[in-house]
């Protein structure tokens, strides 16, 4: 595997300034940390110029179903409200920071949906708002769950 290198080492092809992420992942759920890691992500990828790929999975909650709570639908709203707001900060960033964005929202669990996005946008790095919830210091969250797997840069923002 001799690649012909260009002055300074580098391999033929490589551009300085080109070689940043194309795709970060972000997970949201509404909470604040989520929107913290979401500004966050915003503002690499408007710097990286690459996609934000702004992830929402829609928990399936067992207990809700078993109770005959409309779970899809309470789920669905979320993803709607969440869109809505996104969109509503584009609009309002319109002209003074452009970022490519897209959203998703799946059914699941939301490590594996996370996973599964990232895997099929071939993301760079996946940032993941840190867990609010205490009981995750011991089970383990999402975030140290996507750090583990060690597939991506992860960022956690608190």
């Amino acid at each position: 595997m001799n690649e012909r290198k260009q002055d300074g080492g580098l391999p033929a092809g490589f551009e300085r300034g080109t070689d940043g992420p194309g795709v970060i992942v972000v997970g949201v759920d509404g909470s604040d940390t989520s929107w913290r890691a979401a500004a966050y992500a915003a503002g690499l990828a408007r710097r990286q110029n690459a996609l934000l790929a702004v992830v929402y999975v829609q928990p399936l909650l067992a207990g809700g179903a078993a109770l005959g709570a409309p779970v899809s639908k309470v789920t669905e709203e979320v993803a709607e409200e969440l869109l809505a707001e996104i969109h509503e900060t584009a609009e309002r960033l319109r002209g003074v920071h452009e970022i490519r964005w897209e959203f998703h929202t799946l059914r699941g669990d939301p490590y594996s949906g996370l996973v599964r996005t990232a895997d099929e946008l071939k993301a760079d790095a996946v940032v993941v708002g840190a867990s609010e919830q205490a009981g995750h210091r011991i089970v383990g969250s999402v975030a140290v769950r996507l750090v583990k797997a060690g597939r991506w840069p992860v960022t956690v923002v608190p």
